[in-house]
C-alpha cells in the first residue's frame, strides 16, 4: 500500500537501527534522505538498494509536491534524515503535513533520537519536560532565554560545539549560576560524555575542555 514511511536511523552506533527499519528501507520503491552521500554508507553497510534522492532543508519546500504525487501514484517511499528521526530538527514535517493534508498515509517507526536517551541520562525530573530544539542565533535569542529561565518543566536544548561556551555562559546569566544542567554529547559514539552539575560548574568544566561533536543540553525547570 502507498504511504509514506519517516524511518529513524542510527545516531551513531549502527547497532542502534531497528530490523523493522531495514526491512521497509528495502521494501519501499524510494528513499528519501537528507545527504545521499551520508546515507549511502549506511545502506551499503546493511546491502540495501533502493533507489534513493535528495531531500533536505533547502528543497524540500520544491520536492514536497512531487513527492504526494508519486505517493498518490501508487508508490511507497522512506524519508530518513542523516541520523536520528526525521522532523525532530531536520526535515520532515513539510512533507508529513503535504501527506496528511493529502489523505495519505504516514507511519512512522519508533526509534533512535538524541534529546531522550540525553533527558533520561541525566537525572533531572523527566516526567514533564520541554524540547526546545536549536535557540534563535540572533533575533529573539535573548527573548527566549528569558522565557526558559521561568519555565518550570525540564528544558532540552541542541547546541553545536562552537557555540556551547555561550549558550551555558547565557544559561549561567539568565537562569542563574546553580541551575543544575547536563550535557550530553557523541551519544551512543566512541567519546560519549555526559557532565552534570551546575550552569556554573559546567561552564567552567567546557572552557578548559573544548567539546567536539554532537551535543543536548539538559537545564533544570526553574522551581
Amino acid at each position: 500500500m502507498a504511504k509514506l514511511y519517516l524511518v529513524p536511523t542510527p545516531i551513531g552506533n549502527l547497532e542502534d537501527i531497528t530490523f523493522r527499519a531495514l526491512r521497509v528501507l528495502k521494501e519501499v520503491d524510494l528513499i528519501l534522505a537528507e545527504d545521499t552521500r551520508n546515507s549511502g554508507k549506511l545502506l551499503k553497510h546493511f546491502e540495501i538498494n533502493t533507489p534513493m534522492q535528495s531531500h533536505h532543508m533547502h528543497n524540500e519546500h520544491k520536492t514536497v509536491e512531487n513527492v504526494v504525487r508519486q505517493i498518490q501514484n501508487g508508490k511507497t517511499v522512506a524519508l530518513i534524515s542523516d541520523a536520528g528521526t526525521p522532523a525532530i530538527s531536520d526535515p520532515g514535517f513539510l512533507l508529513t503535513r503535504a501527506c496528511v493534508e493529502a489523505g495519505l498515509e504516514v507511519d512512522c517507526l519508533p526509534g533512535a533520537t538524541a534529546f531522550v536517551p540525553a533527558l533520561v541520562n541525566s537525572g533531572l525530573p523527566n516526567d514533564k519536560f520541554v524540547f526546545e530544539g536549536f535557540l534563535p542565533v540572533k533575533k529573539g535569542r535573548q527573548t527566549r532565554l528569558e522565557l526558559l529561565a521561568q519555565e518550570t518543566r525540564t528544558i532540552i536544548l541542541y547546541e553545536s560545539p562552537h557555540k556551547l561556551l555561550k549558550t551555558l555562559g547565557q544559561i549561567k546569566e539568565f537562569f542563574g549560576e546553580d541551575r543544575q544542567i547536563s550535557v550530553s554529547r557523541e551519544i551512543t559514539k566512541l567519546h560519549e560524555e555526559t557532565v552534570r552539575g551546575t550552569a556554573a560548574e559546567v561552564l567552567s568544566h567546557y572552557e578548559t575542555k573544548p567539546p567536539k561533536g554532537e551535543i543536548v543540553v539538559v537545564v533544570a525547570g526553574n522551581k
